[in-house]
């Protein structure tokens, strides 16, 4: 009406006219008037609430919970490694917030990749819209850092609930802070360890590294190195020691299938093959048992042949170097001395080996097709190398004739009755879930295995004490109340402690628990001797402590002592000179103000040990005395079985930080800049520091191959069984149980630890040999695999003083010149009777 127009239709009378004229200038004022609304809905409009499109028939993860820039520039810097460039696989983050202008610059730099939505997981409209259903898998990341963890479970746990609720298949890669939370999950009904659904616990980890590193001080960071993904480059300008180290973080994790020519060898000549011949580290490998249960991981088992099919778990620098343990073949390569030349051959017996392993797996395949409703995904062949944590080895011309799916390996095996849709079940992929036991017996002629020399007189079950828990994994002692574990400073100075852990822990009366129990277990394995076990002395707070003492009560050799570990009297009291390891750890909660301060206490407690001296006039009491005044308060002879360190700069220590950038503060000898990422800095190379960052880089690694897990969970814990994790779920604590065949027989499984080569039946190789000899002598002899070496920082010391620092070296070339000062990194098999060398002490 506000048009001109033609004219046919108008007003002919003057009140008409007036009237339009009227109307004419109010509407175009209630119009104008809208505008300013109507522009306001289209601009709050979010540019991410969109729907994700996959044009490209790309696989895609989803990943929520804790999305920051923080912790999505470490998620993505292990994810999008260049070394997995050829990982096809897009990342959508969902979560309730727009990203904030340094957040959108990244997404903007991965935009080919990345992708953003905001929206809410508990809204199933927000989980269509980011395609969840066809989600190859879905991470949910955790807040390493808020202030209340079980809140923080509970929420994540509650976005697995909704996603599970949208799509049952859906494989979810969880976070948690706390171990106990872990239980919650089973009441998930679609919640399925065999479909790849798997948690990765913060604090179960993170306290079981440090554990390890009290067993070999310096484990944590060589573990820590080989599953995150790392690129080094050695310079002639850097120290020797720093091309050392930084030539170790390139070593990976990867699994292989064995070629036909290691079938019927043992594992230990399997390893000294590849070793020597192939220039590779064989770890573990999977092993299948008589009884037809499910396959499980064997880190240097003893004295079992390997069938065909066997997959092995190696470390190596690159994918390429696995692929020897493919190809080799005895006939062919027997003579090769270069093991670059050791390439595919043309043997028809290879050949039959490798058509039937393809066979196999397309077999397993079409089950899984069969036993799903899932549209069918790309799989690996396992003809390929598979890195577990690193590096992605398919080309671009090999994506297409390579299946892959969810990163798990189909494993090629003669029966499939272990196996869900195609895929082998990884010894702990069905953690907190049931298993079958087994009806087969012991044969009598084995009823004497694993059975421990203190034991072996009297079996009756009326007169047998209880010495483990009932899954026998573990030493157990009935429940103790912690005043009976208290000691005063009068009472642990008059208990000469030696070769033990002092853990210094900062707590607040309502500190979160931190789970003290994944700290002590790895050290309470029952493949330590009881007399092998350290005796563990906790410093700090008791009314922190006594809420932590219910998961504490049955595993033995614990005091506690009422006190600060900044108090020096304390820690003099407490013998930290003479320990093996002094642990420092806080569970304070950070404070949101200045969150670079959360780990004052604990950098103070580090740099007061190292400033403090000790007196060396102690001498050493004589141990077959019985005297009455030769006896502890705790009951124990006066013993000490080595020196101490006079300077606290030589006392072993670790200490746990939250912010990676406060390790600049710890050694003041160093030059490390603010800016230097944590494992390229002094501290983590020596082992004496620890930051639960480095865990991040395990939910990629959990997600490209599972085993990953399973194995580094199999190192770590000291044996954790689904049983047992059951058992801890109740919340009553560890169960005794009597020592049977069967439960003595889980004893016999190897343990880290850590040899000089200073004295003992090693000491020979200190003398300029190579690493190649010293070990091939201990796989022969002793039965010890060796995977790293543990070095002084200045080569030229020949005796530990003030400034001596060591560092960590994994897996040294063959051709690594050894010095008498070095201490060797080893995976000891379980010592049913002690040998006459003794391999459980560490020489600080």
């Amino acid at each position: 009406m506000s048009t001109v127009g033609y004219g046919d239709v108008s007003c002919q009378t003057v009140l008409g006219k007036m009237f339009l004229i009227l109307f004419i200038l109010v509407g175009l004022a209630l119009f104008a008037s809208s505008i300013p609304e109507i522009i306001d809905l289209i601009g709050t409009r979010s540019k991410y609430g969109g729907c994700y499109k996959n044009e490209r028939g790309r696989r895609h993860i989803v990943v929520c919970g804790h999305i920051t820039y923080e912790s999505v520039s470490h998620f993505l810097k292990d994810f999008l490694h260049e070394d997995r460039e050829d990982v096809d696989v897009e990342v959508v983050f969902l979560h309730r917030a727009e990203p904030d202008l340094e957040f959108e610059g990244l997404l903007k730099r991965q935009h080919t990749r990345v992708k953003y939505f905001q929206g809410s997981l508990m809204n199933a409209m927000d989980l269509e819209r980011a395609k969840v259903h066809e989600a190859d898998a879905c991470l949910v990341l955790a807040n390493k850092y808020c202030p209340d963890p079980d809140a923080e479970d509970a929420a994540n746990i509650m976005r697995v609930i909704s996603m599970k609720n949208y799509c049952e298949e859906s494989r979810i890669i969880i976070q948690l802070m706390q171990y106990h939370n872990k239980a919650y999950l089973l009441n998930i009904p679609s919640w399925d360890w065999k479909q790849g659904d798997d948690v990765i616990c913060l604090a179960e980890l993170k306290l079981g590294f440090i554990a390890q590193s009290c067993l070999a001080p310096g484990f944590s960071t060589m573990m820590a190195n080989l599953f995150a993904m790392r690129s080094f480059i050695t310079s002639p300008d850097m120290a020797a020691w720093q091309n050392d180290y930084l030539q170790g973080t390139g070593c990976e994790m990867y699994t292989e299938t064995l070629s036909p020519s290691f079938s019927g060898m043992t594992f230990s000549q399997a390893s000294e093959l590849c070793f020597v011949k192939l220039k590779l580290l064989l770890l573990a490998i999977e092993v299948k048992p008589i009884d037809g249960g499910d396959t499980k991981i064997s880190i240097n088992p003893q004295s079992s042949k390997m069938p065909a099919n066997t997959v092995g778990f190696f470390i190596a620098q690159s994918a390429e170097e696995v692929k020897r343990a493919w190809f080799f073949c005895k006939g062919c390569h027997d003579d090769v001395k270069d093991e670059n030349q050791i390439k595919k051959c043309k043997c028809k017996n290879l050949a039959k080996f490798r058509t039937g392993v393809r066979a196999i797996q397309l077999v397993g395949r079409a089950m899984a097709n069969s036993k799903t409703n899932c549209p069918q995904q790309n799989m690996v062949n396992s003809a390929m190398p598979i890195p577990i944590v690193k590096k992605n080895m398919m080309s671009k011309e090999e994506n297409g004739a390579k299946n892959m799916m969810n990163g798990r390996v189909k494993v090629p095996n003669n029966t499939v009755d272990d196996t869900y849709g195609g895929y082998h079940l990884s010894y702990e992929v069905k953690k907190l879930m049931p298993t079958n036991k087994s009806t087969a017996q012991q044969k009598p002629s084995k009823l004497e295995v694993g059975i421990a020399d203190d034991q072996a007189k009297d079996f009756d079950f009326a007169k047998t004490e209880m010495k483990y828990d009932s899954t026998g994994m573990f030493h157990w002692t009935p429940a103790r109340s912690i005043e009976d574990c208290i000691l005063d400073r009068n009472q642990a100075a008059m208990t000469v402690l030696n070769g033990h852990v002092v853990v210094c822990l900062f707590a607040d009366p309502d500190s979160p628990l931190i789970g003290l129990r994944n700290l002590v277990m790895p050290l309470r394995a029952s493949n330590f001797h009881y007399h092998e076990l350290k005796h563990v002395v906790i410093v700090g707070a008791v009314d922190y402590i006594r809420r932590e003492w219910k998961t504490l009560q049955n595993l033995p050799k614990i005091s506690v002592l009422n006190g600060s570990p900044l108090s020096r009297a304390d820690l003099r009291a407490v013998n930290v000179n003479l320990c093996d390891m002094c642990v420092i750890l806080s569970a304070k909660v950070p404070s949101n103000d200045d969150p670079t301060l959360a780990d004052k206490e604990a950098i103070l407690a580090s740099l007061n040990i190292k400033a403090m001296t000790f007196d060396d006039t102690i001498g050493v009491l004589n141990q077959s005395s019985n005297a009455p005044d030769a006896m502890s308060p705790l009951g124990s002879p006066i013993v000490l079985h080595r020196k101490g360190s006079v300077y606290g700069s030589n006392v072993p220590m670790i200490t746990e930080l939250v912010n990676d950038s406060n390790v600049q503060f710890l050694d003041q000898d160093d030059d490390d800049d603010p800016d230097t990422e944590l494992y390229l800095t002094q501290p983590f190379a020596c082992g004496t520091a620890f930051a639960v960052s480095v865990l991040d880089s395990l939910m990629s690694t959990t997600y490209f191959n599972q085993n990953a897990l399973t194995l580094i969970r199999s190192l770590i814990t000291g044996g954790a069984t689904p049983e047992l994790e059951i058992i801890l779920a109740e919340g009553a604590g560890l169960r005794g149980g009597y020592s049977t065949p069967d439960t003595l027989s889980h004893r016999d499984r190897c343990r880290v630890g850590q040899i000089s080569l200073s004295d003992g039946p090693l000491a020979t190789f200190g003398e300029g040999r190579k690493y190649q000899d010293l070990f091939v002598a201990s796989l022969r002899n002793y039965g010890m695999l060796c995977i790293g070496l543990y070095r002084l920082r200045d080569a030229a010391l020949t005796t530990v003083d003030a400034t001596s620092k060591r560092y960590v070296i994994t897996n040294p070339p063959f051709d690594f010149g050894l010095l008498p000062t070095d201490q060797v990194y080893v995976l000891l098999p379980f010592e049913r009777k002690q040998s006459r060398f003794s391999f459980s002490e560490t020489e600080v």
